[in-house]
C-alpha cells in the first residue's frame, strides 16, 4: 500500500489552487495555527474529519508511566552536557569519526510490515541495542556536537514518522491520562525502568493534518484517541526531552507538486507545532516517502503567506531525513551533510546487521568518554 495521507480542502485557498494542477494535489484550509480539513487516505479509506481545534480544552494531569523530566528548552537545543553514565568496554576502540545509525520507525503495532514493527519485536530492538552498547541521542545534539556518552557507548538516533496513535497513545483511567503500554512510548518508557541510562532521546517526525489518526498522534476516537489530546501530547515530548521535527502537514508526495504548495506543507506543520509548544525552534524534516520537491532547496528553506491574513512564516532547517541509504557519517567528520541524513529503516534483522558490519569495518562511533576530545583511529590520526 502506498503510504500517503491525503488531505482535501473544505474551502479553496486561491494559492493551492494556482499551484497544484495534479490530479492529487490538495491543500489546506488555515486556522492560523493548525489545518481543520476532511481527510482521506489515498488508498480509498473512508474520509475523516481531522484538524486541531484552535483551543484545545483544559486536560487532567497526565502519568508519564515513570518517565524521567528533563524539559527542553523552547528552542529544542540540547540540554546539560553532563556525560551520560555507562559501564564502559575497554575492547571497543574510540573512534568518534565512524557512522551513527539514525533508525527509521513507523507504526508500532500488532505485526512486523514495511512501515511497522511488531511490539515485542519493538522491545528487543531496545534490549539489543542497550546490550551491544548503544544509547539514543537526539539530532538537535548530533548538530551541536554533544554526544555526550561514556567512554565505549555508540551514540544511536530514534527517529519516529507519521505521528501514529500507535507511536503514543493515552489511555483515560477515570479522568488522569496515562501512557498506554501498548504502544510505542509506553514500550520506551516501561524500559527505562529496567535500564536508567535510556533517556527522553528520540525524534518524533509528525504530521498534524493527516488522515487515519497519524494527526499528531491520534484524534476523532481514532485508536481510542481524542482530538483533544493531541496539542498535550506535542508539548509533553518537547517538555520531557524529545525532539521534534517536520513531516509536512499531511504526508505529502513533494515531488508531484510546484514550489508554493510545497513550501505550505512545511509552513503549515510548522505553525501547528508552534500552537502546541509556542517559540519551539524545529531543526530537522523528514521527506515523506524519501521524494525531493523539484526545488530541492526548499526541503530546508522557504516560506509561505498565509492568504488571509498576510502573515509569512518562514523555516530554515538543518537536517532533511532521507528515508533511506544507511548509518550517517560521524558529525566531526568534514563529509558530513545534514541535509542529506541517510536513515536504516528497521525491517527484520536489519539493526543486528547494520552493527555487525560496522563494527567489522572499525567504522561505527564509539565514544572516548571525553566530551572536550574527538577521538579517531590511527589510521585517520595519522592523515
Amino acid at each position: 500500500m502506498t503510504k500517503m495521507y491525503r488531505l482535501l480542502p473544505l474551502s479553496v485557498i486561491a494559492l493551492a489552487l494556482a499551484c497544484a494542477k495534479s490530479p492529487d494535489s490538495g491543500s489546506a484550509k488555515d486556522t492560523g495555527h493548525a489545518a481543520t480539513a476532511v481527510a482521506t487516505e489515498r488508498d480509498g479509506a473512508a474520509p475523516i474529519t481531522s484538524g486541531a481545534p484552535t483551543t484545545e480544552g483544559t486536560m487532567a494531569p497526565v502519568s508519564g508511566g515513570g518517565a524521567p523530566t528533563n524539559p527542553a528548552s523552547a528552542t529544542g537545543a540540547s540540554t546539560g552536557a553532563a556525560v551520560i553514565p555507562g559501564t564502559a568496554n575497554p575492547a571497543r576502540v574510540p573512534n568518534e569519526m565512524g557512522r551513527i545509525m539514525v533508525l527509521e520507525y513507523h507504526i508500532i503495532g500488532d505485526k512486523d510490515s514495511q512501515y511497522g514493527r511488531e511490539r515485542g519485536h519493538f522491545r528487543r530492538d531496545l534490549e539489543l541495542l542497550y546490550a551491544r552498547g548503544f544509547r539514543p541521542v537526539t539530532m538537535n545534539q548530533v548538530l551541536d556536537r554533544k554526544i555526550n556518552l561514556a567512554r565505549g557507548l555508540s551514540p544511536v538516533v530514534m527517529v519516529f514518522d507519521d505521528a501514529s496513535p500507535e507511536q503514543f497513545g493515552y489511555i483515560d483511567r477515570n479522568g488522569k491520562l496515562e501512557t498506554d503500554p501498548r504502544t510505542g512510548m509506553g514500550i520506551w518508557l516501561d524500559f527505562q525502568k529496567t535500564h536508567k541510562e535510556w533517556g527522553n532521546t528520540a525524534v518524533f517526525c509528525v504530521l498534524s493534518g493527516a488522515s487515519a489518526g497519524h494527526n499528531f498522534f491520534g484524534d476523532k476516537g481514532i485508536g481510542g484517541q481524542k482530538t483533544e489530546w493531541r496539542f498535550p501530547k506535542i508539548k509533553w515530548l518537547a517538555d520531557n526531552g524529545f525532539e521534534l521535527c517536520n513531516h509536512t502537514l499531511w504526508h505529502a508526495q513533494l515531488s508531484k507538486f510546484p514550489d508554493a504548495f510545497v513550501q505550505q506543507q512545511i509552513a503549515q506543520l510548522q505553525l501547528a507545532v508552534d500552537s502546541a509548544v509556542p517559540g519551539y525552534r524545529i531543526r530537522s524534516m523528514a521527506l515523506p516517502q524519501g521524494l525531493w520537491p523539484k526545488n530541492r532547496a526548499l526541503a530546508s528553506r522557504g516560506s509561505w503567506t498565509n492568504p488571509k491574513d498576510g502573515k509569512t512564516t518562514s523555516y530554515n532547517y538543518e537536517v532533511v531525513f532521507e528515508v533511506a541509504g544507511g548509518p550517517m557519517r560521524s558529525p566531526y567528520d568534514p563529509a558530513f551533510n545534514g541535509l542529506s541524513t541517510p536513515r536504516v529503516q528497521v525491517i527484520g534483522n536489519v539493526i543486528e546487521q547494520t552493527i555487525d558490519k560496522l563494527e567489522k569495518a572499525g567504522n561505527l562511533y564509539i565514544s572516548d568518554g571525553n566530551p572536550s576530545s574527538v577521538a579517531k583511529p590511527p589510521a585517520v590520526a595519522a592523515r
